[in-house]
């Protein structure tokens, strides 16, 4: 495929790319959803969005009460210093802070998300609010428990009351965390002020780089949309790491051969912030993640034909990785107190 050059074009103040192909017909090259600027966040009819909810939701976020041993929360494996990531390869977790099978994926974005978690098993923000709450590898509590503690804090109780109308409840943990998660949105990158229309936002390299990107690298196949994943899931050939020998992915979830070894496509959006990279943690740098797809990714029975090598050059590379080093953008500042470690206010038994 020989791309001419890609043209920035403003149609109606919509601001889209515009691959310019010479040598090829317009039906041999297929078709993604253009990468740009975020639209807005949808918020679901059934929990809309208030300032009130997501003041609770960041206060459960940051609580370890919603653990079994009270030190753990949201944060721990998803730490607004570390990209809402964590930065291990693999997350710890569990009564013995023992080292999971996955990394930790970042909240940034989730918001635009289809399927939540590597293997896509929640469907909603609010589904995956409480999937690690019960998980015995991460927060290892009940959500009966988590109720009767929090039930026993007045200030939860009064705040409860506030934004639902009732008591403290599972659903309403759930729609909180959820809501709150919805605000923590990456924009304003150079990428970003680039398409609209800051000639000088992104460097001549990173330029290239986009160039690479929709074309010869052939990251847009997967890397597509404003938060640069088409939300579907694939198998590269990663090797396995850590305590997991062999982990089936979504094929967990669906039980389709076809999804052996196939995980979620994550946003490339703040990508510098959320290393080490991969289902696994599997490659500390983006040098690396960028010569794995050069050579051709691994070797799996079930590895997707779209992962071929791409035989590009070292600049090539070196453009890429500039231009993915311009997805980082700002996200929206987070204050937040810290929960003492020591709960007068705990019920008898916690």
């Amino acid at each position: 495929m020989n791309i001419g050059k890609i043209a920035k074009s403003v149609f109606g103040g919509t601001v889209g790319l515009v691959l310019i192909i010479q040598g090829i017909a317009a039906s041999d090259f297929p078709l993604f959803p253009p990468i740009g600027p975020l639209p807005p966040v949808t918020i679901p009819a059934n929990n809309p969005q208030t300032e009130a909810k997501v003041e609770l939701g960041k206060k459960l976020y940051f609580d370890p009460r919603l653990s079994g041993n009270n030190w753990i929360s949201c944060a721990t494996c998803h730490n607004p210093a570390l990209g809402f990531a964590d930065g291990l390869p693999r997350m710890l977790g569990g009564p013995t802070s023992k080292e999971g099978g996955r990394h930790s994926p970042t909240v940034i974005n989730t918001a635009y998300n289809e399927f939540q978690f590597w293997d896509g098993r929640a469907a909603t923000l609010e589904e995956q609010a409480l999937g690690p709450i019960q998980n015995p590898n991460e927060m290892f509590e009940t959500l009966d428990n988590v109720v009767r503690k929090l039930s026993g804090i007045p200030d939860y109780v009064k705040a409860f009351k506030e934004v639902f109308g009732a008591g403290v409840t599972a659903d309403g943990i759930a729609k909180a965390i959820a809501a709150f998660e919805r605000t923590i949105v990456c924009a304003n990158s150079p990428f970003d002020r680039y398409m609209q229309g800051d000639e000088h936002a992104m460097s001549e390299s990173a330029k290239r780089g986009m160039a690479l990107f929709n074309g010869k690298a052939e990251c847009i196949k997967c890397h597509n949309g404003p938060n640069f994943t088409d939300n579907r899931f694939h198998n590269i050939g990663m090797p396995a790491d850590g305590p997991l020998k062999e982990d089936l992915g979504r094929y967990n979830v669906t039980k389709n051969d076809t999804d052996k070894g196939a995980f979620k496509t994550p946003t490339l959006r703040n990508i510098t912030e959320t290393g080490p990279y991969m289902h696994n943690g599997f490659f500390p740098t983006l040098f690396e993640v960028a010569q794995f797809y050069n050579g051709g990714g691994g070797r799996s029975e079930n590895k997707s034909a779209d992962i071929h090598a791409l035989l590009l050059s070292g600049q090539e590379v070196s453009d890429l990785i500039e231009f993915m080093k311009a997805l980082t953008g700002e996200l929206v500042q987070i204050k937040y107190n810290a929960v003492p470690l020591v709960y007068p206010n705990l019920p008898k038994g916690f």
